[in-house]
């Protein structure tokens, strides 16, 4: 690398700037003081751990995004996180364990090996929260409830919700009496929503006709409320086990309708986000104009067995540096008050006063003439019959 080159960042990783920062950084105050509004304790995890915490079966999608390193002074393994989630789930079994429900939030960058789609950053801003300990619907309906309000915080114009439920393809998966090496190929299938390829693997891998009907139909159970009905129907002849998913999702959907009117659901019932690991209601927040999810989250019992404790949980994550990018954002720096250098006692417990009422002001230096646009001052503070008072900044 040259001299010249020395400032070229990585590919995907990416600096905030002034104006973008203010912004973000009011968006996740914003957010932190609406989480502990909801009874949710911030945590702030390390940024990096010894990899048998951080990949604790999150699915090979983490485990291929996660950097690794090693101690020097242990020599073990160590990831720098790429999900905070796993974090979480230790720190309820361990660190911050408690009887009964525990409601945990964060926001913090994570780093990806390679980014999770051609044009995502590699530093991502992950804000979120995770409830522990309650395996009831009313954990479901709060999260969700809480997703709502956190892209209500960031006024992101025309968010839809996406509700899926990866009970209900497990169920027909063992319905159908698929061997594990079945089941990932028919996922793979259905992740692309290859019909066609969906319908001949279906007809060369199930004898009984009427499941294989019921997998074929499976894509295409996507659409508004409508579809749960549609489903009820063209599922009626399926397993209890599925017919309970179908329940839950249906009353999760009908609890947040009602306390979310406007909010708009789309209902996928072949979505299996994060199949591997989640075991109930899956859920992802899409903005207009935006292929991918600016959100997601869903149920995920037990994932704190691996450190001893099998715990009820649920929570959802989202990209901060996206819902900043795709709301109106504020208005970033409030505009500030030059005071020219001096070394007058009364300017600077006037300054103190301004500064201690939440104004912003910037005191010159003796060798530098004032840059007003690039200080962001609009006024400044100067003295007038005897005292110090703010008055425009003339350019």
């Amino acid at each position: 690398m040259t001299y010249a080159d020395r400032w070229l960042l990585p590919d995907g990783v990416e600096e905030i700037l002034p104006d973008e920062a203010e912004r973000i950084e009011q968006l996740r105050r914003g957010l932190l003081n609406l989480y502990h509004r909801w009874g949710y304790d911030l945590v702030i995890p390390p940024m990096v751990e010894f990899t048998e915490s951080l990949l604790i079966g999150l699915g090979s999608d983490i485990d291929l995004l996660t950097f690794r390193v090693t101690d020097q002074l242990s020599g073990r393994s160590m990831g720098i996180r790429a999900d905070i989630t796993p974090q979480t789930a230790r720190i309820d079994a361990h660190s911050c364990k408690r009887r009964g429900p525990n409601r945990l939030c964060y926001a913090g960058h994570v780093l990806h090996a390679k980014p999770r789609s051609p044009l995502a950053t590699r530093t991502p801003i992950q804000v979120g929260v995770e409830l522990y300990g309650e395996a009831g619907l009313d954990a479901d309906i709060e999260v969700i409830s809480l997703l709502l309000e956190t892209l209500r915080t960031a006024a992101l114009p025309r968010p839809h919700i996406e509700l899926g439920h990866v009970g209900i393809y497990r169920a027909l998966a063992e319905q159908a009496g698929l061997s594990q090496q079945q089941e990932e190929a028919l996922f793979e299938l259905l992740q692309r929503k290859a019909a066609t390829e969906i319908a001949a693997w279906v007809q060369s891998n199930v004898t009984d006709a009427a499941l294989s009907e019921l997998l074929r139909q499976l894509p295409g159970l996507a659409g508004d409320s409508a579809v749960l009905v549609r489903a009820e129907q063209v599922l009626a002849g399926a397993s209890a086990e599925l017919q309970a998913a179908l329940d839950e999702l249906r009353s999760v959907a009908a609890a947040v309708a009602r306390r979310y009117p406007d909010a708009e659901f789309y209902f996928d019932l072949s979505e299996l986000r994060g199949y591997h690991y989640h075991t109930g209601l899956v859920f992802a927040a899409y903005a207009p104009g935006q292929g991918d999810a600016i959100a997601k989250g869903g149920r995920y019992d037990h994932i704190g067995e691996v450190f001893g404790r099998a715990r009820a949980a649920t929570g959802f994550a989202a990209d901060l540096s996206a819902l900043n990018r795709l709301g109106p954002g504020a208005n970033g720096r409030a505009g500030g008050i030059y005071a020219e250098a001096s070394d007058d006692q009364a300017q600077w417990q006037a300054i103190q006063r301004l500064r201690d009422s939440g104004e912003r002001v910037v005191c010159g230096l003796s060798n530098n003439a004032p840059d007003a646009i690039e200080m962001q001052c609009e006024r400044r503070l100067v003295l007038q019959r005897g005292e110090y008072v703010v008055v425009p900044f003339e350019h």
